[in-house]
């Protein structure tokens, strides 16, 4: 064999491994490709339930957000009620039931003091200095030693 030849067999040869080698490869890549395909459809098949039960939980909470805003309304609605409810109360019945009761302080007082000045004077109230109160009196426990 002549040297040409020989380098001729050597670059079939060569052609031949990298054919193979390419071969294999592109085996390889669709394989992986298949696989893919097959993991992407999985997802598809489980995420468009999971999408359409999460839309569902997002229009239950929405319904459930404007019955609680109803609620709140309605609330606020008694509470503006009420207010209004007892500021009538309190001027319709509040001047006069003031004016009784000044005026059943000032009888008390007068019919006190006619009874107090046919009496004899009594003790002045206040603080005297230098007394102490009564041990009931004091206030507070009294606690046992330990």
């Amino acid at each position: 064999m002549s040297g040409g030849e020989v380098a001729g067999l050597l670059v079939a040869v060569f052609w031949a491994i990298l054919v193979s080698f390419l071969a294999v490869v592109l085996v390889r890549l669709a394989q992986t490709l298949k696989a893919a395909t097959k993991l992407v459809t999985g997802v598809t098949e489980q995420a468009v339930p999971l999408l359409g039960e999460a839309s569902a939980t997002v229009r239950s909470a929405q319904t459930q957000l404007d019955r609680v805003d109803a609620i709140a309304t309605d609330v606020q609605e008694v509470t503006s009620n009420a207010s209004a409810l007892s500021s009538t109360v309190s001027t319709t019945f509040g001047g006069p039931l003031v004016k009784v009761a000044a005026f059943g302080y000032g009888v008390r007082r007068a019919l006190g003091r006619k009874k107090n000045d046919s009496a004899e004077p009594a003790a002045p109230r206040g603080v005297v200095v230098g007394r102490t109160l009564p041990a009931a009196r004091r206030g507070g426990r009294k606690r046992g030693k330990d």
